[in-house]
């Protein structure tokens, strides 16, 4: 089982930055098997998909409300994904999530999720 956990969330000002971290572990994973995503739920609305990162990281996708302002990254030798938010804005308030699963865009394995407040 694929256990994912995200930190680094907080309450930042408009304008500020954050970077969020994802650690990745389970008995037999491994991580360079997993392409990798953000997902965010903002209150009251429904998951979004921001970023994706393939296995070796050469491969980034952003979706356009976050595209400029938000870098995935990975270190494989750490077995943690980023994601490093700049230019924040209160709209970006939400419960971020990592998530996961051997194809680009699989959805297999979800973290718990790590909490983003934009505010002034």
């Amino acid at each position: 089982e694929v256990q994912l956990v995200e930190s680094g969330g907080g309450l930042v000002q408009p304008g500020g930055s954050l970077r969020l971290s994802c650690a990745a572990s389970g008995s037999g994973f491994t991580f360079t098997s997993y392409n990798m995503s953000w997902v965010r739920q903002a209150p009251g609305k429904g998951l979004e998909w921001l970023s994706v990162i393939d296995s070796d990281g050469g491969t980034t996708t952003y979706t356009d409300s976050v595209k400029g302002r938000f870098t995935i990254s990975r270190d494989n030798a750490k077995n943690t994904l980023y994601l490093q938010m700049n230019s924040l804005k209160l709209e970006d308030t939400a419960v971020y999530y990592c998530a996961g699963g051997p194809t680009l865009w699989s959805l297999r394995s979800w973290g718990q999720g790590t909490q983003v407040t934009v505010s002034s």
